[in-house]
């Protein structure tokens, strides 16, 4: 299956809506798995922790290929995602909120991956 870049969506609302959602699922993939990962090394939980831990990273792999554009791009993009994830799930579930200081690089890592991902160009050669 090759997914014609920058192009395949079919408005930019559904586009905008699609690749936010695999975002989203890619970074809680990459952190859970990584997560799992940590507390069977780090708090020496039992070993199942490391398997479903390795098969969620498996799949923090194969969600961005879903993504309309370019790898450099998608990844690129994801990297500021995943910081400001990161910073949700260390409130979540370790329960250490975000200081000012997170909050103002968040916002903008968001704005730098947003003009990054979603800035109209010109079809480029894939």
């Amino acid at each position: 299956m090759k997914i014609k870049v920058e192009s395949s969506c079919i408005s930019r609302k559904r586009c905008f809506l699609y690749t936010i959602l695999l975002f989203i699922l890619a970074g809680i993939f990459e952190i859970g798995g990584g997560y799992l990962m940590w507390l069977w090394l780090r708090e020496e939980r039992e070993f199942v922790f490391a398997f479903i831990g390795a098969a969620v990273l498996f799949l923090y792999g194969v969600v961005p290929t879903f993504q309309p554009s370019y790898f450099h791009r998608v990844y690129a993009t994801y990297g500021g995602i995943f910081v400001v994830m990161s910073l949700l799930w260390g409130w979540i579930f370790d329960k250490i909120p975000p200081d000012t200081y997170d909050l103002i690089g968040a916002l903008i890592i968001l704005i730098g991956v947003s003009i990054i991902y979603y800035w109209p160009r010109k079809e480029e050669a894939a």
